[in-house]
């Protein structure tokens, strides 16, 4: 199934849709609701990208002014909601990404596709700091959980926290496998070596295959 192109194809735009569908907002307020229900950790939730989104979703007609409110002497607010339009373009785009894996680029992945040319011991070094550093953000995952279960907040509402910390846990154990298994041998590390005029990788056991062949054609010799 091909995605389809659209308007507006930041996420953030569709975090502002999903707001709306509960009352109309202004941008400040879009802005702070969604880090007090922790959407941060799904959303890279910046205030001036979050105006930019909403001018784009203006200017594709998926939402519309709704009135202008001031509080004291602040400047006025317009508050936006949905049209029409908007509505039924969040729930097209939102059954859409639910339906279709599409093809992602994490960082970590790529990193990992040359991890070998840190060698053993500096990749597990590696490896164990990211470790570390999922713990503190798992532990963090399931406070920010707890506390909002705790507000008898349906689980279905946060349920993309639950998803987040299922991830970070398979992360953090794989890498704990992969540390595991530098250490007892079970993952062999290739080594740089000159053949034919240029460097290659060559794997440990043909590496030590190598050596013992060279070793007896000098006893034999």
């Amino acid at each position: 199934m091909a995605v389809r192109k659209r308007p507006v194809s930041n996420l953030l735009g569709l975090a502002v849709l999903g707001l709306l569908l509960e009352q109309p907002m202004h941008p400040y307020e879009m802005a702070a609701t969604l880090r007090e229900r922790n959407k941060d950790t799904s959303f890279k939730v910046r205030t001036g990208s979050l105006y930019d989104v909403v001018d784009a979703l203006v200017r594709a007609g998926w939402i519309a002014e709704h009135s202008t409110e001031r509080a004291g002497r602040r400047p006025e607010r317009t508050v936006y909601a949905h049209t029409d339009l908007g509505r039924k373009e969040f729930m097209s785009w939102l059954d859409e990404l639910v339906r279709t894996p599409v093809k992602e680029y994490p960082s970590f992945l790529a990193a990992v596709s040359y991890l070998g040319a840190l060698g053993p011991e500096r990749a597990v070094q590696a490896l164990r700091e990211r470790i570390a550093r999922l713990d503190e953000q798992i532990e963090e995952a399931r406070q920010a959980r707890t506390a909002v279960l705790d507000q008898h907040t349906p689980r279905l509402f946060v349920i993309e926290l639950e998803y987040a910390l299922t991830m970070a846990e398979a992360e953090r154990d794989w890498a704990r496998r992969i540390v595991a298994e530098v250490h007892d041998g079970t993952l062999t590390w290739p080594e740089l070596t000159t053949k034919e005029g240029r460097e290659v990788w060559t794997d440990q056991d043909e590496t030590e295959d190598k050596t013992t062949h060279d070793r007896t054609e000098k006893q034999q010799a």
